[in-house]
């Protein structure tokens, strides 16, 4: 298998969450441009259309579902509805996500109880359900979720305070690593992308705030940009990154490094 060859994902079909906009878009692309078919998913409609016209203008294949991943009922809708139009699903990238600031003292449930249904419950049921109705059989699967720098560190306190943030994307990070080691035997990586402060509309108030600050504290003095994700990703969706399960790799120009 030549390098081409183990990066090649023509045939593959792919499941994007939080797909509309943002990293789970630039994924998207990375996979599609890789030949990758795919189904994205989010809970806005217009911004669901409005992507799989890009990534059609593109020459990629792709469609949209409709789902709110914060209930086990959009989940199951999703999963019926994904494996349906695909047949089966080869790569699964959980990266639907919420964030809400408050200081930990103040922290209304209702916003913990939101953040955990996305970020980690809703995560949970969708990858259970894909791995149990297709990959498993198949013996084949690329699980990649979307976990944070903030689930690989505290924070002082100082600008937004998102202990459930935080909480939630430890949790993807040692989900990553525990479904590894009970997937692997059925020829099914498991690993997870860690960024740092990318734009987005999920980031744009902090950035708005302390960007600057931010890229000062960074050694490559800058934020993640609308390719920073994309080699990563196609790395651990493909044959190429198929000795590598359980790994949290961190994109984040080297703040966690220092």
């Amino acid at each position: 298998m030549t390098v081409r060859q183990a990066f090649d994902l023509a045939g593959r079909k792919a499941i994007v969450t939080g797909g509309s906009r943002g990293l789970g878009l630039q994924i998207a692309e990375a996979l599609g441009e890789m030949g990758a078919e795919l189904v994205l998913a989010a809970r806005r409609r217009p911004e669901l259309d409005q992507a799989v016209a890009h990534l059609q203008g593109l020459g990629i294949r792709a469609q949209a579902i409709e789902a709110d991943l914060g209930t086990p009922e959009g989940v199951s809708t999703l999963a019926d509805a994904a494996l349906e139009r695909l047949g089966h699903c080869d790569i699964l990238v959980n990266n639907a996500g919420a964030t809400w600031g408050s200081p930990a003292e103040d922290y209304p449930l209702d916003a913990w109880l939101k953040l955990l249904n996305v970020n980690l419950t809703g995560l949970f049921l969708l990858t259970q359900a894909v791995g149990k109705r297709s990959m498993i059989p198949r013996g084949y699967g690329r699980v990649l979720n979307l976990a944070s720098i903030a689930g690989l560190r505290g924070s002082t306190g100082e600008g937004a305070c998102t202990i459930a943030y935080n909480t939630t994307k430890g949790g993807v990070v040692n989900f990553t690593r525990a479904l590894a080691g009970e997937w692997g035997p059925y020829g099914i990586t498991v690993n997870a992308l860690a960024p740092g402060f990318f734009p987005s509309k999920m980031t744009q108030a902090t950035l708005d705030e302390v960007g600057e600050e931010i890229k000062a504290r960074t050694p490559l003095r800058r934020l993640g940009d609308n390719e920073d994700l994309k080699g990563a990703a196609v790395l651990f969706c493909s044959d190429a990154g198929k000795h590598i399960t359980g790994q949290i790799l961190a994109i984040d120009g080297g703040v966690t490094a220092i």
